[in-house]
């Protein structure tokens, strides 16, 4: 069967757009893959990905390609605005709808959200999530993560109601002393006036959203609830306004069976005890 290359959508992002321009560029020249990352001392698996739009380039090889092919600048030009899309086309949509809303509804089943993260908590994830990824391209996608931060503490912020299972609080992510960090960092986020943080419970045993991931409800004004599902490999935005319905109304349930935030921050502040170091405190 002949080989068929990895169908390429350049007029969707900058990323893709340079993706596409080195496949055009090297397919031009006649080389392969293979011959690229001779020419360049560059893993050829990187270059395939970042030709597939998965990956930004690092290091000097915009500057390189640009020698290479004699295109004057063309990927250095193409990687600043590329650099500037931290996240890929599949997310850009959802970052967008999120800068817009009113109300953030959350349910995290496994992870802290995003929102929330600490730097240490986010590396880690990224980490575990793109084992292969070069450190550079980690601390990219770390602070896009981070930047997304500052929707919570602009002068008019988003209502934001965040649900977390309690296997949030127990599933080790870095160490005691990451989770320790970031278990307080949701304490401390929790006592702004515009942010609610609660935990369903072990006990509550059997919920809606028990198969995993995480759900979120954007409210935005003037327009209809979007709902956001997220999974380990698969993410999908409901607009159809049964579907979110739905959703609306799993969420509200979750909600109804969550700890009070008063109980919610007592089961956190005990689950950071468990992440000291020395162990629990003595009393």
């Amino acid at each position: 069967m002949m080989f068929q290359p990895h169908e390429l959508s350049p007029d969707r992002s900058a990323r893709d757009l340079f993706g596409a321009r080195l496949r055009h560029h090297r397919e031009k020249a006649g080389m392969s893959l293979r011959r690229l990352s001779e020419v360049l001392n560059y893993s050829k698996s990187q270059l395939a990905r970042i030709e597939r739009a998965e990956s930004l380039p690092y290091d000097d090889l915009p500057q390189k390609l640009d020698a290479c092919f004699g295109t004057e600048g063309l990927f250095a030009s193409l990687n600043e605005v590329a650099k500037k899309e931290p996240f890929p086309g599949k997310y850009r949509r959802v970052i967008e709808i999120e800068s817009r809303a009113t109300v953030i509804e959350q349910y995290m089943s496994a992870t802290a959200p995003g929102l929330l993260q600490t730097p240490e908590y986010a590396e880690r994830l990224m980490r575990v999530v793109q084992p292969h990824a070069p450190q550079a391209e980690i601390e990219a996608m770390v602070k896009a993560r981070i930047d997304r931060q500052v929707r919570l503490s602009a002068p008019k912020p988003p209502r934001y109601w965040c649900i977390l299972d309690e296997a949030v609080l127990h599933r080790p992510v870095g160490g005691p002393q990451v989770m320790r960090q970031q278990l307080l960092s949701l304490l401390e986020s929790g006592t702004a006036s515009h942010v609610t943080v609660q935990v369903l419970p072990y006990a509550v045993g059997e919920h809606p959203e028990i198969s995993g991931g995480s759900l979120t409800l954007y409210t935005m004004p003037d327009q209809p609830l979007v709902a956001y599902e997220e999974g380990s490999r698969s993410s999908t935005i409901v607009e159809d306004r049964d579907s979110v319905a739905k959703r609306r109304e799993s969420y509200d349930l979750l909600r109804a069976h969550a700890l009070s935030p008063p109980e919610s921050e007592a089961m956190i502040r005990a689950a950071m005890e468990d992440w000291t170091p020395c162990g629990p405190t003595q009393t």
